[in-house]
């Protein structure tokens, strides 16, 4: 079935983290991440991701509780599997929680979380998450033993790390660009077939986006801080169009492909 199966539409999740990190630099309320969030709805995204880091770094407490009220789209929240985070995922009961992998020291997230080591506490960190009505996603390498585990503590959707994908086509590594996009391509639809929804993110710009958003079994890609950079120079309302566009020419043929086979 996954082989021939196109999500109808490949969703796209922009993260607003780093307009918090840039208001953070120097204090004070701007710019806002919830004006930003704003700005990304009515250029089109079909969801907000928001990382609420332990350490607060960029989105706050009282940006969560602001996006949680004002939103009209999903808000998808990224946290570690703390029981601080669980905690308040269950007071908010965002659409969405996705468990990443958290170091103080990383600048960014590095990789995908080890669900395979960790699965009889990861079991029951999500059971009274899904209980409150939000998806839960594991923040994976594209692995077959990560997927079994996402299987085995009942999170019904898996998104991918495309960063060494990324890093690749950015150093035009053509050997391992190809190598990567084939592991996120097997990844999606073995997700799939096991039953679960893939998405991808991490790393996504213009220039790598279109071989990612072409693999059919995506249902969404999430992605942020080229976005905000990018919305520097062109605004983040057309940034975000921007992208939109390229994912929705990149999955065109997959779409054709897949009512062919009706």
């Amino acid at each position: 079935m996954s082989e021939h199966f196109a999500f109808k539409k490949l969703r796209l999740g922009v993260n607003i983290d780093h307009v918090a990190t840039i208001r953070n630099a120097r204090g004070g309320a701007h710019p806002d991440p919830v004006r930003a969030a704003k700005i990304a709805e009515a250029a089109g995204a079909d969801g907000i991701t928001a990382h609420l880091r332990e350490d607060r770094r960029h989105i706050r407490d009282e940006d969560l509780a602001l996006l949680s009220a004002e939103l009209h789209i999903p808000l998808n929240l990224e946290m570690a599997a703390t029981e601080e985070m669980q905690a308040i995922a269950l007071r908010w009961h965002p659409h969405a929680v996705c468990l990443v992998p958290e170091k103080r020291e990383e600048r960014t997230t590095e990789g995908g979380l080890d669900a395979a080591r960790d699965t009889n506490r990861l079991r029951d960190f999500i059971a009274p998450l899904r209980e409150a009505g939000s998806r839960v996603s594991l923040f994976i390498e594209p692995d077959e033993a990560q997927i079994e585990a996402a299987l085995r503590v009942d999170a019904p959707v898996v998104e991918l790390h495309t960063g060494t994908f990324c890093e690749a086509v950015e150093a035009g590594e053509a050997a391992s660009v190809a190598n990567e996009l084939e592991r996120l391509r097997k990844a999606a639809a073995l997700a799939l077939e096991a039953g679960l929804e893939p998405h991808a993110g991490h790393g996504l710009t213009f220039d790598s986006v279109g071989p990612v958003a072409a693999i059919p079994q995506l249902a969404e890609l999430n992605i942020g801080h080229f976005l905000i950079g990018e919305g520097v120079f062109m605004g983040l309302g057309p940034a975000i169009k921007e992208m939109r566009s390229i994912m929705d020419e990149a999955r065109a043929p997959a779409e054709s492909a897949d009512r062919d086979t009706d």
